[in-house]
Formats: C-alpha cells, sequence, structure tokens
C-alpha cells in the first residue's frame, strides 16, 4: 500500500468518526406552539390578558358614549334657552315676512294700483344664496331659482292658474 493510499484512508475513516461523533452528540428537534392558545403553556395568562384587554376596551367606548350624550344635553339645552328660542322665532318670523313679500311679487297680489303694472322677474341675496324668479306671461309659469355660496342651484316651475282658491 502506497503512502498516498494509506493516508487517504485514515482521513477517510477520520471524517466518518467525526461525523458519527457529531450525530451522536445531537439534540432531538422539538415542535412548540408559540401562542399559548394552542400549546396550553402559559394559557391562562393568556386568556387574562384578552379578557382585560376587552374590558378595557369596552370601558372605553362607555366613557365615549358618556361623554358625547353629555354634550349633546349640553347643545340641546343651550338651544333651549329662552333668549335662543326668541332669536329662534324672530328669525323665522323675518324670513316667512321675505318670503310673503317674494310670493306676493310672483303672483301680483301687491301691484302698482296706480299703474296697474306687475313685475316679472326678481332677485334677492340671502345670506349669500341668491334667489331669482321670472315670470312668463305666455305660459302663465313663474320660475324660482334659487342659487347658493356653494354653487349648488335648485329651481321651481309653478303655474300661474293652478292656484284658485
Amino acid at each position: 500500500m502506497s503512502m498516498k493510499t494509506l493516508l487517504s484512508r485514515v482521513l477517510v475513516v477520520a471524517f466518518t468518526l467525526s461525523f458519527l461523533n457529531t450525530s451522536i452528540l445531537a439534540d432531538q428537534l422539538d415542535f412548540n406552539f408559540k401562542n399559548p392558545a394552542f400549546s396550553g403553556n402559559g394559557y391562562s395568562n393568556h386568556v387574562l390578558s384578552v379578557d382585560q384587554l376587552q374590558s378595557q376596551r369596552k370601558k372605553d367606548n362607555e366613557a365615549d358614549a358618556k361623554s358625547e350624550k353629555a354634550a349633546a344635553a349640553a347643545e340641546r339645552a343651550e338651544k333651549n334657552t329662552v333668549i335662543n328660542k326668541f332669536i329662534a322665532n324672530v328669525e323665522s318670523r323675518i324670513y316667512a315676512n321675505l318670503s310673503k313679500q317674494l310670493v306676493d311679487n310672483m303672483f301680483g297680489t301687491s301691484c302698482d294700483s296706480s299703474t296697474t303694472t306687475c313685475p316679472t322677474s326678481g332677485t334677492s341675496n340671502i345670506e349669500g344664496a341668491t334667489i331669482y324668479w321670472v315670470k312668463d306671461t305666455t305660459t302663465e309659469i313663474i320660475t324660482l331659482t334659487i342659487t347658493d355660496e356653494n354653487g349648488n342651484v335648485t329651481s321651481m316651475s309653478v303655474p300661474i292658474g293652478d292656484f284658485v282658491f
């Protein structure tokens, strides 16, 4: 046997023994779930933590609802003061009077008696909204156009002859 062959056999035996020795020292692989709901280890602490989180969330939601209720009650109380009721009533009467004047002009119930002419159109600005009306005497239709401050347009067409009481 040559020296090379002997050396190569010794090396093969040495590597084999070292590999076998390493295999013998290896530990067994074990699998465990990290979540205690599956493994059972620390399950009571897990359940307790989840319950505490749910309980705290419920208390926070109840506190939020209570504060919203209190804010709404305060707002209602503010609106129901005597002075605020008075202001709302005055505003309502002013708007009612303005709308009555507008309707009287539209339907000709307040025409100038000396000339017997009635206006055929009119424009008014109220709180940023433009109210324009025009009477078409041939079709006997009044068109009312309201444009709010955002540019939204609402139109109504009212036939004149249908309002007989």
